[in-house]
């Protein structure tokens, strides 16, 4: 992959198929041929979409208003700006992450414990796997993994209360956009 070059299009097209290869095509297939449901309506895509994308672009403004409180105007730069922090980073890694954590973990776990424990445990697990990126880039420290937690069961509340995966998946992707493109963080 680093032969490819990270900021081209090449690599994040590359780079998001690898991730939906491994964590959203495995989730389609076993809710569809393991538990026979109509996949979109159990992963909550259909129902209430409306809703979720408000409170998904909702839940982004404020996130925009608080982190510009925190870190002030933020100074755009060019620089950040690739395909993959575009595409693989920002837009699409709402979809691919929350599809697997809220879409399918969460609410696998809902089936068996209330929502506040499957939140609890699927917030857990959305912060596991971010764990071996952040030793590998020695970005790993307590208040990181704080902030991931609370960023994991802020998502499964959003979903929870919109009964849409929407609001997570837009609000994932704005944050992340947030994040990586326009703050630099």
């Amino acid at each position: 992959m680093q032969t490819l070059g990270d900021a081209t299009l090449i690599y994040a097209l590359v780079n998001v198929s690898i991730r939906i290869a491994i964590w959203v095509l495995p989730v389609f297939l076993y809710l569809r041929f393991v538990d026979k449901v109509n996949v979109i309506d159990y992963l909550k895509l259909r129902q209430y979409w409306k809703r979720g994308i408000f409170i998904g672009i909702l839940f982004g403004l404020v996130n925009l208003s608080g982190t510009a409180l925190r870190f002030g105007i933020p100074h755009l730069s060019a620089r950040y700006v690739t395909w993959n922090s575009i595409i693989g980073t920002s837009i699409l890694i709402g979809f691919i992450e929350e599809i697997p954590f809220r879409g399918f973990i969460l609410q696998k776990f809902q089936e068996r414990m209330n929502f506040w424990m499957a939140n609890i445990v699927s917030s857990l697990l959305f912060l596991g796997i971010h764990l071996p990126g952040w030793i590998k880039l020695h970005l790993l420290s307590v208040g990181t993994a704080v902030t991931i937690f609370v960023f994991g069961a802020i998502m499964s509340i959003l979903v929870h209360y919109s009964n849409s995966l929407w609001s997570s998946t837009i609000a994932h992707s704005l944050n992340d956009f947030l994040s990586f493109v326009i703050f630099h963080i």
